[in-house]
């Protein structure tokens, strides 16, 4: 999804998360309308966010960021050696041999934009959406991402790169949809 500073790429994106309710229009999701109320709705429909401020706390560690909110329990002691075994799973299906009980803060804008796709795998998102995901990354850690995207395509994982870099349109997209002033210009 691509499209100037201000075309509406963000708004589009929040209305699908479920932050904003659409004004107009309809939105149509495996087939039925698709209209979610809360993040939490869109989430548990299989449709996950990044966003580009990073929605990580730098305190709590890969694992309970992996798992806040969604912890697992047992009666009403925490399971955290499950969650730390889930949590290496699905680091290591990102490439990266990180240990999961590592605090956030310690890790580089790439390594953490991982956890964030990580948690989003957590929740077996079907689409993951990336609001300028490469704006803080070196050359290298906008490759690993890429290749990332692209794993994530092989196994069905769909994924809606928003973008104001038409190079990085071009690397990675099936398709490319424009939007300027809020209004769909192509999709080629």
């Amino acid at each position: 999804l691509v499209g100037e500073n201000g075309a509406g790429k963000s708004t589009l994106m929040k209305i699908l998360a479920g932050v904003y309710m659409p004004d107009g229009g309809e939105i149509v999701y495996k087939g039925r309308p698709y209209a979610p109320r809360t993040p939490r709705q869109a989430i548990n429909a299989g449709i996950v966010t990044i966003y580009q401020e990073l929605n990580l706390v730098p305190e709590l560690t890969i694992t309970e960021n992996m798992f806040l909110g969604t912890e697992l329990h047992r009666g009403p002691l925490l399971e955290s050696r499950a969650m730390h075994a889930r949590a290496r799973e699905l680091l290591a299906r990102l490439h990266l041999e990180i240990n999961p009980r590592t605090v956030i803060s310690r890790l580089g804008v790439g390594q953490q934009q991982m956890v964030e796709v990580a948690k989003a795998l957590l929740h077996e998102a079907d689409v993951i959406i990336m609001d300028e995901p490469t704006a803080a990354l070196s050359l290298r850690e906008i490759d690993d991402l890429f290749q990332i995207v692209r794993e994530l395509k092989e196994h069905g994982v769909s994924t809606i790169f928003i973008s104001h870099h038409l190079d990085e349109a071009f690397a990675l997209a099936d398709r490319i949809t424009v939007l300027s002033d809020g209004q769909h210009v192509a999709t080629r």
